[in-house]
């Protein structure tokens, strides 16, 4: 009971980057403990515990997004693919012309939601890194072996991700980008 305590409030979030409605998360969530329960004899400890109950999640929840998919109008996919950061933001060695502040440093419940609302709107896989990374405060090897990601590929989803939540916020507080 410790171990669906303390991991099922992250599953659920984790689930919510592949499924959409809170619902599905659940039913994602609850298939994932049964598959912890009847492959528990089977956990060899080549990663961490937590990294693979959440590969389970990840496992259960790209099945039920790929269902979910089918039955989503293709009309609500976006097409384009903009740039996520002007390159004018940054100075000659390639760093933030001024740093992206800490996530946890972000004060007041409007804030905090802007940040939400910004990463639920976020492409899936930007979504899942982030909220892995900053929200669930994970490794990065952790990230990669549960979404099974390239060190690169998991920090270029994880810089374009933080660019576009530092662009709502910079938007709500009226900064110039």
């Amino acid at each position: 009971m410790q171990l669906v305590r303390e991991h099922t409030p992250g599953m659920r979030r984790f689930a919510l980057t592949f499924v959409h409605t809170p619902a599905v998360a659940d039913d994602v969530v609850s298939e994932a403990w049964l598959g912890v329960l009847r492959g528990l004899d089977r956990f060899e400890g080549r990663s961490s515990l937590k990294t693979w109950i959440y590969r389970i999640v990840a496992n259960v929840a790209r099945t039920r997004a790929v269902r979910e998919a089918r039955s989503t109008p293709f009309s609500s996919f976006a097409t384009a693919d903009e740039p996520s950061v002007d390159p004018e933001r940054f100075v000659a060695d390639g760093h933030w012309e001024s740093p992206p502040e800490p996530w946890r440093e972000v004060l007041g419940a409007e804030a905090r939601a802007v940040i939400d609302e910004a990463i639920a709107r976020l492409p899936d896989q930007q979504r899942q890194v982030i909220e892995l990374r900053d929200v669930e405060g994970w490794s990065s090897e952790e990230v990669r072996n549960v979404l099974e990601l390239s060190e690169t590929n998991q920090r270029v989803l994880l810089h374009r991700a933080r660019s576009k939540v530092r662009a709502a916020l910079e938007d709500y507080f009226g900064e110039e980008r």
